[in-house]
């Protein structure tokens, strides 16, 4: 099923998925019998997004893979991220100034005792 550039020549949709997800989707679209053609040589320069050319006709199953494994993908028309990234950034950013605090605080008790 994967890599039909025929479907390049029917009704299609273009789709961007993330590259962590690649695996997990295209395993789900094998599973689920949907053709599929994913060119990763001539991917447009849209940072970590692999694009996925599908026929308009399985558009339900996609949208159930899509959701069934927590999937965010786009289109051209609607680009959207991944909050749950920045989530994680967010969290990592809070712990790191925790712990500058935290030792700040501690080098100042240190030179006030030795004072």
């Amino acid at each position: 099923m994967r890599n039909n550039p025929e479907i390049l020549f029917k009704n299609h949709l273009k789709m961007y998925v993330l590259l962590k997800d690649r695996i997990i989707f295209e395993s789900e679209l094998e599973k689920q019998s949907v053709e599929y053609y994913c060119d990763v040589e001539n991917q447009p320069l849209l940072g970590n997004h692999i694009r996925y050319f599908i026929k308009d006709k399985d558009q339900k199953e996609i949208d159930n893979i899509l959701i069934k494994n927590k999937i965010i993908a786009e289109t051209e028309a609607i680009q959207t991220s991944d909050y749950r990234d920045g989530k994680k950034v967010i969290k990592m950013q809070i712990k790191i100034g925790g712990i500058v605090l935290i030792i700040m605080i501690l080098i100042l008790i240190v030179e006030n005792l030795s004072k």
